[in-house]
């Protein structure tokens, strides 16, 4: 049967993750903004990258119209070339005013399908205008990507293996702390910016949120016979030598 910790010796194990804990965030704040930097460029560059296919496509489109405008152009010039030759041939009125009507209507035609291809190109103008500037700001947001994964992957690299030692350290310390106090531990850590759970008392206050502690409440974190958190801020409070805990003192030998 495993022996039963003693207040002390859990209040060390909490400690003692805290302060790797901490050693992970220092790597964070080393790489600083840059992780967050590097997604949101990643996510932008994705927004633009289907921007500029959905205009390429645009353009795709306008232009496809703008070849049948002119095919159909093509098509009535050839029908009144065609009924211009039938006219000189007419034997009646009849066919005289169908055949004027067919121009007519071909005429129409050509006006219809020109007037489209002036506001094809016009549209098509303003969409490579528009192209062209995402296309520059893709490249330019490609290149900042370059430089900052550049930045990101030099830090990587000299705190790669410090930090998977640390995190198999706090995966070692994780799985000796009890269920309660490691769900209660990530909740106050959880809120707070500074991802403080576990605090020291210093100059008589809470070294988290900085608040005075009573001396009653300081001689009692010292004596580490129950769990104390501020009662301000909400961590658990530990006095200095708390990782003292369980060490043999050294003996001295007499000269």
């Amino acid at each position: 049967m495993a022996k039963e910790l003693t207040v002390a010796e859990k209040l060390k194990q909490l400690y003692e993750l805290q302060l790797v804990d901490s050693e992970i965030g220092g790597i964070e704040i080393l790489k600083g903004e840059l992780p967050m930097e590097v997604k949101d460029l990643e996510d932008e560059i994705e927004g633009l990258n289907t921007r500029v296919s959905r205009l390429q496509k645009d353009n795709d489109d306008i232009n496809f119209g703008l070849g049948k405008h002119e095919a159909n152009i093509k098509e009535s010039e050839a029908l009144i070339e065609k009924y211009n030759r039938q006219m000189d041939n007419v034997k009646n009125n009849r066919e005289y005013d169908a055949l004027s009507k067919e121009l007519e209507l071909q005429k129409l035609e050509i006006q219809l399908s020109e007037k489209k291809i002036r506001e094809s190109k016009k549209s098509l103008e303003a969409n490579d205008e528009t192209l062209k500037a995402a296309v520059a700001r893709y490249e330019g947001k490609q290149k900042d990507l370059e430089i900052k994964k550049v930045e990101l992957e030099k830090i990587q690299e000299k705190t790669e293996k410090e930090e998977e030692k640390l995190l198999r350290k706090v995966e070692r310390y994780r799985k000796k702390i009890e269920d309660r106090l490691l769900k209660a531990y990530d909740r106050v850590r959880a809120s707070y910016r500074n991802r403080l759970a576990v605090v020291t008392v210093k100059r008589n206050s809470c070294g988290g949120c900085f608040n005075k502690i009573p001396p009653q409440l300081q001689m009692e974190i010292g004596n580490r016979k129950k769990i104390i958190a501020c009662e301000h801020c909400g961590r658990i409070l530990v006095d200095d030598d708390i990782l003292s805990v369980g060490k043999k003192p050294k003996v001295t030998e007499n000269a």
